[in-house]
Formats: C-alpha cells, sequence, structure tokens
C-alpha cells in the first residue's frame, strides 16, 4: 500500500481545501495512475471483438491523420 503524507490548506472556517504531497509521492500516485490506465486500455482492447488491422495499415491511417492535421 503507497504511503502519502499530506499537508492541508484550509480555509477560514478550518475546511480542508487543498492538499500538498511531497514531490516523490506526488510523482509515484502519477506513476501509478498511469499503470492502471495501461491495464483499463488493455482489458478494453482484449474485449474489444472489432476485427485486428495489420500494423501497415494502422501506421498508414496515422500517417494519413498527420497529414490532415498539418503536423
Amino acid at each position: 500500500m503507497l504511503a502519502i503524507h499530506p499537508q492541508y490548506i484550509t480555509n477560514s472556517t478550518g475546511e480542508k481545501i487543498s492538499a500538498i504531497l511531497p514531490i516523490k509521492e506526488f510523482k509515484t500516485i502519477l506513476e501509478e495512475l498511469e499503470d492502471l490506465e495501461d491495464i483499463k486500455l488493455y482489458d478494453e482492447s482484449k474485449n474489444d471483438r472489432s476485427p485486428a488491422i495489420t500494423k501497415s495499415k494502422a501506421m498508414a491511417m496515422i500517417e494519413a491523420e498527420r497529414k490532415k492535421l498539418g503536423k
């Protein structure tokens, strides 16, 4: 389990309105979120029943989109 040590900023009534984390903990949380997003995308792709396309077709589609966007 990830241990975090937030410090809180409160308003004039004592309500917590923001949290401050050490940068190392913040970066660890971002990495964990990225990993979870990768897992989510993997799971979605495993459940996708649409037909697969070849790598060359995918690259051609990407290049066509880039040209369309002027990149």
